[in-house]
Formats: C-alpha cells, structure tokens, sequence
C-alpha cells in the first residue's frame, strides 16, 4: 500500500574491510546536463560551473516584485555499499544509510566514536530499514549488520562546505495566509535533483483533496547551528538515498519558529497545493500520503519538547492551513484514501506520525503536545 516511489535495486553489498567512496557529486551533474534541455528556468536550479558557481532560480513559489541572488554551498556526496569501514572525500554533516531485510540490526561508528545502533528516526521503508545521522564533519565511518541485512547503502552528505552557488531568492518575505516560509530557493534547494539523468521528473507532482495533517520530529540533533543546511541534507536523503525524488514534508520548521517550505508542488504561489487547491503528494507517512500534509519539527523530541518559537510556528501553520481548507483542527475524522481502494484510516485532523504507523516520531514529548496544539490552531 505504499505510495511512495520504488527505490532502484539494491546492490550488492561489498564485503570489503575497506572500500572508497564513489563520487556522488558526479552522478548528480551528469542527471542536471542530461536534463537541462527539458527543464525551464521556472523550476530549474542551474548546476555549478567550471568555476564552482551557478546561477539558480529555484522554485517560483511564491509571486514576488523580484528577487535576491544569495549564495549558499553546493551539496556534495560520496556513496559506499556494504558494511565495514568506509572513507569519504568529504567532511561528512550526515550519513544516510538504507539496507534490506530485517529493519532493524544495522549500527554505525564515526571515525573514533561509539557504535550507534540504526532505529527510530522519521523515515519508513517496505523492505528493510533506513536512518539519516549526524556525521560530525567525519571523513570515515565504520557500517556493521548481523544476518538478516544486506544490500547495506551509505551516503556521506556535505551540506556546508561545498562550492558556493547562487539562487534567485524573493526579495520580499513569502506567505501563505500572512504565515511567513522561506521558498526552496531561499534554503537552496537544488531543483535538479528532482531529475532523472534523462531530464524527467523522478515522482511526478500528483494532487488530492486535503484530509488530513501530520506531525513529525526530523530526528536530528537539538541545537542546530545550521538550520538550512540540515534541510538540504534531508532533501538529499529523502531525494537521492531514498529515491523519493524530493524532501519527504510539506513544510519544516526549526527551533527558531522558521518555516520551510518542503516538496515541490508547481509553480502557482500557494506552497503544497496547486493552482486547483489540492495538495501534492509527499513521502511522510507511506501508504497514507496521499491528502494527507506533512509538517516536520527540526530535532528530535523524545525528552525534549519543541521550543516555544516552534510550536508557535507550527499552530499558526496548522490555523492558516485549516482555515484555508475548512478543517477542524480538533475533530475526528475517517481518512479515506484516494489511491488504495477501500484502505481507510480514523485519526484526528491533526495526527501524529505513529498514528499512521509504527514508528517513534514525532517523539514523545511533541506527541503529548498534540492536544494543545489542536486546541490553539482551532481558536
């Protein structure tokens, strides 16, 4: 019953002690020129030049007087398979890692750190299990699985160190409803890796009427220094590791209270709907994504609740959206979905992540936190 894309096959784990890196960044370039025919500058992020510079205009989401061109380091990987130790040709800000069969088991080590073993988090896969982690500007890591996991694939992401390039951000704040966001360009969203290597579009915009609102944690470190550079490492996760073809959420919100926008949903000026009024279909919650959007807290809120900014953030976006969509924040209602035949679901119009599915996000903390925030977006 997954909505999400399929993955391309797993490869064979490589049972090497040690193995080299493969140049991501490459892979990445090759899909933007092999697409860059097809594209329009509307929703085009223009890859780097010779010189380690572009020029990028993003996505147009939001109708502004005119824009601002801003700089912001270009996103490089290096990829390795299998287990043991690996070495990466960048500082790595996170490792993504995805296997095959029993989902949970797998365990990393960062240069001289302790072993981690890999569970919980936000995302959810059919087969196997996934994680994004906090890699500590780490140049190697250490991958270990017991029986019962292969097809062992790991991602080292620099999301703060590469090449500057420039995006063509709004020059005017952009809102949805008076609710303040800052557009994919203005977080440096780079369109190209929504792209196949043949210029078409890895998943495809679909639209349905909203239903239904989830709360997720991103499972990331508290505290963070860098807010956007964290999304741009999830967007890679979720896009590329993943193979989603775009950031998992409609909106994201760090500690400071501001919002992101999150997947892509065309060109029209309301952000995760189109020009008709339905909601694009991201990659939160598989099975149940369709009509149902998704706004992720940045950190992890097991122990610790979200800041006061970002709960602030989060009920003024639920409130406008709400009010946008004629939704009761505080009802009961019976998700149908659009797209499975017969599956149906009762939540309340603002959920949690686990009350889709099994998992721990949004943390225990911003879960006991749910009937507050319902109660505040409905006044």
């Amino acid at each position: 019953m997954s909505e999400t894309p399929t993955p391309d096959p797993t490869p064979t784990a490589s049972h090497r002690r040690r193995s080299r890196l493969s140049r991501r960044g490459m892979i990445g370039a090759a899909a933007a020129v092999a697409g860059g025919a097809a594209l329009t500058p509307a929703v085009f992020a223009a890859t780097e030049s010779d010189s380690g510079s572009g020029d990028s205009s993003g996505s147009a989401a939001a109708d502004t007087s005119g824009t601002t061109p801003e700089r912001f380091p270009a996103t490089r990987t290096d990829a390795a398979t299998g287990t043991g130790e690996a070495s990466t040709a960048v500082a790595a800000s996170y490792v993504g890692v995805r296997w095959s069969g029993a989902k949970e088991g797998a365990a990393i080590k960062l240069a001289d750190g302790a072993w981690q073993d890999l569970t919980g988090g936000c995302a959810t896969v059919e087969d196997g299990g996934t994680a994004l982690v906090a890699g500590g500007n780490a140049t190697t890591y250490e991958v270990k699985a017991p029986s019962g996991i292969d097809g062992v694939r790991s991602l080292a992401i620099d999301t703060t160190d590469g090449p500057a390039r420039t995006f063509k951000v709004p020059s005017e704040p952009t809102r949805l409803r008076g609710a303040v966001y800052l557009s994919r360009p203005a977080w440096g969203a780079d369109e190209a890796k929504r792209y196949k290597a043949d210029g078409t579009v890895n998943s495809p915009e679909k639209y349905f009427p909203l239903q239904t609102i989830t709360v997720h944690h991103t499972d990331t470190p508290n505290d963070d220094p860098d807010p956007a550079a964290t999304v741009r490492a999830i967007y890679e996760y979720h896009a590329i590791t993943l193979d989603w073809g775009d950031i998992g959420y409609h909106f994201l919100i760090d500690e400071t209270g501001n919002v992101y926008e999150g997947r892509y949903s065309g060109t029209d000026p309301v952000p995760a709907f189109d020009a008709d009024g339905n909601l694009v279909t991201a990659f939160h919650t598989g099975g149940w994504n369709s009509g149902n959007l998704g706004i992720a807290l940045l950190g992890t809120l097991v122990d610790q609740p979200p800041t006061d900014a970002a709960k602030k953030s989060l009920i003024r976006l639920i409130k406008v959206i709400a009010r946008l969509k004629g939704l009761d924040p505080t009802a009961q209602v019976t998700f149908v979905s659009p797209v499975t035949a017969g599956a149906t679901k009762d939540v309340q119009t603002v959920s949690g992540h686990r009350d889709w599915l099994a998992t721990d996000c949004p943390g225990q903390t911003m879960y006991d936190l749910l009937t507050e925030v319902r109660t505040a977006a409905a006044r």
